[in-house]
C-alpha cells in the first residue's frame, strides 16, 4: 500500500472522500493507504471461501460479507477491507450509511507478498480491540495452508495450523469444517510463478 495523501486528514474528512471515491482505501493515523488489486489466486481462495461459508451458514443467524465491507476499530481509528467477515446476530454500523461494520465475529484475510507482514503484524492487534471478534483467520494463496487464531477466556489467542488438501478448517465459533479441498479449489500450483502472475 502507498499513502495518498501525505497530509493528515480526520476520520469524517477520510469517510467524505472514502464514499466518493472509485477505488478503496484504508485510513489509520491520519492517512489514507490505496488498496493495490489481488492476483488470481488471492481472489479465487476469497471467494471459494465465500461461497462455502454461504453454503453452510444458510437459514442460520451468521452470515460472511467479502471485501467490499468496511470495517472500523474505533480502539487504534483503523478503517480496513478484510478479504472476509463473518458477523452473527444484529450488526451494528458506525452511522446510517451502513457502511462501516464494528461487530464482526471472525475475520479472514489470504495472505499476499504485499500485505503479509502487515496482516499478521500491525493489524492482529488491531483487530484484537474488536470485543466482538472470536477468530482470525490467514489463508496462504500459494499453498494449502491456513492459520486460525481462537481468542480464548482469558484473552489470549491460540494458533492452529491446517495444511493439506486433505485437511479441514474448522470454526469452532461458527460450528463448521471447510476442507481445504474446497478452498483451493481451481487453482493449480504446478504452473510456474510467471504463469499464474501472467
Amino acid at each position: 500500500m502507498s499513502a495518498i495523501p501525505k497530509t493528515w486528514i480526520t476520520p469524517q474528512e477520510y469517510l467524505a472522500k472514502e464514499r466518493q471515491a472509485s477505488f478503496r482505501s484504508e485510513y489509520y493515523r491520519g492517512e489514507m493507504f490505496a488498496m493495490a488489486g489481488a492476483r488470481y489466486e488471492h481472489n479465487r481462495v476469497k471467494d471459494n471461501l465465500s461461497l462455502e461459508l454461504r453454503s453452510r451458514l444458510k437459514q442460520g443467524r451468521c452470515f460472511p460479507l467479502t471485501s467490499d465491507m468496511r470495517v472500523h476499530i474505533p480502539a487504534t481509528s483503523l478503517y480496513t477491507y478484510p478479504d472476509v467477515v463473518v458477523v452473527c446476530g444484529q450488526t451494528e454500523f458506525l452511522d446510517a450509511e451502513r457502511d462501516v461494520l464494528l461487530n464482526p465475529q471472525v475475520i479472514l484475510e489470504v495472505l499476499s507478498e504485499p500485505t503479509e507482514k502487515y496482516d499478521r503484524g500491525a493489524k492482529f492487534p488491531q483487530y484484537q480491540q474488536l470485543p466482538s471478534l472470536r477468530e482470525y483467520i490467514l489463508m496462504a494463496q500459494d499453498q494449502p495452508r491456513i492459520e486460525r487464531y481462537v481468542r480464548q477466556p482469558n484473552n489470549d489467542w491460540l494458533l492452529t495450523n491446517f495444511i493439506g488438501m486433505d485437511a479441514q478448517l474448522t470454526i469452532p465459533s461458527l460450528v463448521i469444517s471447510i476442507p481445504l479441498q474446497q478452498i483451493y479449489e481451481g487453482i493449480d500450483w504446478s504452473q510456474p510463478p510467471t504463469a499464474r502472475e501472467a
